[in-house]
């Protein structure tokens, strides 16, 4: 199995979230792999993949992957049903960091308990 089959999940959540500048080359069983994320949350979701596929130190594949905006962590696009606790813990672990998440939105949003579908909230980076 050659590198770029195996890592093949890897370039597909790439496609998927839309990675710009991507160039993807494989020499001596070495996957190379480079592009830009919108985000450090996607950055983090790739090499994620990648450890998942490979381990904590694969050795077959090198990826240098940059940020366009690392001055958040991500935005994100409330969804029906979605709290600020609820995507707290998708993006940190931890429902009780919705604080952070409010005061990071303050500008569009006046009570942690109201939010509401397509609103565009800042993911601050903690």
């Amino acid at each position: 199995m050659s590198a770029k089959d195996k890592y093949s999940a890897v370039l597909a959540l790439g496609e998927s979230l839309g990675i710009q500048n991507g160039d993807v080359s494989e020499n001596g069983g070495v996957l190379k792999v480079k592009g830009e994320a919108k985000t450090p949350y996607e950055k983090n979701l790739i090499w994620d993949k990648i450890k998942e596929i490979g381990g904590e130190q694969p050795g077959d594949i090198k990826a240098n992957i940059t940020v366009a905006d690392d001055s958040v962590y991500h935005r994100h696009t409330v969804k029906s049903g979605e709290s600020l606790s609820l995507i707290a813990k998708h993006y940190y672990g931890d429902p009780m960091k919705y604080k952070a998440i409010f005061e990071a939105n303050t500008s569009i949003l006046s009570n942690p308990d109201v939010i509401h579908p397509d609103q565009e909230l800042v993911i601050p980076n903690l």
